[in-house]
């Protein structure tokens, strides 16, 4: 694959062409999952790290998406949970007590459904809180890329990876290191990961509608808060999830 913008674009579109018509059953599990949460009052409680976060914000509170999210961040540990601002290092989705305050300091309930992001899904905090989520009797759904995890080794003492914890893995299709164009020197340009989880959390939001509309309910869906109206019929929608679902920080 050549060094350039088209062979960038030629591997993006096969990538994205494997990971969205490969994995229809499990975007349909997910679905079902994340519908019989909803329809239990539950939420969608979304956790990513590191470039995962991007995953998180796909999936909360976005025009098109559905209003019972709530995006669960490490800076929560600042903004909620009184830590200095200095912890917030690149390390820091390496150390397992994380995994447990930002579920105390999250809005959850015994209904609620986890999508959780990890490319590699090894980190000590994200697998702690996927083994703490699986304990409270939470659904779980992750996004990872299969190949890289495969490839290294866990950073949680109980050698367990994200995948091993969740009841639906969904692939992302990245490479080893995510970078998908090899460069002369050694290394690699051009990450794919963020594409293909966007899609794929996409895909089962989708699905979610989908599922909800055939049963003749009405999905509670985002407007753009850009358009005339938006406002209104957010902030409707909104109100019947007060206190579970954060927008600001």
């Amino acid at each position: 694959m050549s060094l350039s913008a088209d062979g960038y674009l030629k591997i993006v579109t096969e990538t994205i062409d494997r990971v969205a018509s490969g994995q229809r059953d499990e975007v349909g599990r997910a679905a079902d999952l994340i519908v019989a949460a909803l329809r239990t009052d539950g939420v969608v409680q979304a956790f990513g790290t590191g470039h995962s976060e991007a995953l998180a914000m796909e999936i909360a509170g976005r025009a098109g998406g559905l209003v019972p999210t709530n995006r669960i961040a490490l800076r929560d540990l600042v903004l909620r949970g009184g830590e200095p601002a200095s912890i917030l290092s690149p390390f820091l989705e390496r150390d397992l007590t994380v995994a447990h305050k930002l579920y105390a300091l999250a809005p959850i309930e015994p209904a609620d459904v986890f999508v959780l992001a990890s490319n590699s899904g090894v980190n000590g905090a994200m697998v702690e809180f996927a083994i703490l989520v699986k304990e409270r009797g939470h659904g779980l759904i992750a996004i990872t890329s299969r190949e890289h995890s495969e490839r290294v080794q866990s950073r949680h003492p109980s050698g367990r990876k994200l995948a091993d914890v969740a009841d639906v893995v969904l692939d992302n299709g990245a490479p080893y290191g995510d970078a998908t164009l090899p460069l002369p020197g050694g290394g690699a340009v051009g990450a794919v990961s963020s594409i293909t989880a966007a899609l794929l959390a996409q895909q089962v939001v989708v699905e979610v509608v989908r599922r909800l509309v055939e049963a003749g309910e009405r999905p509670p869906v985002y407007l753009s808060a850009n358009i005339p109206g938006g406002d209104d019929h957010n902030t409707a929608l909104e109100a019947r999830y007060a206190g579970r679902i954060r927008r600001g920080g």
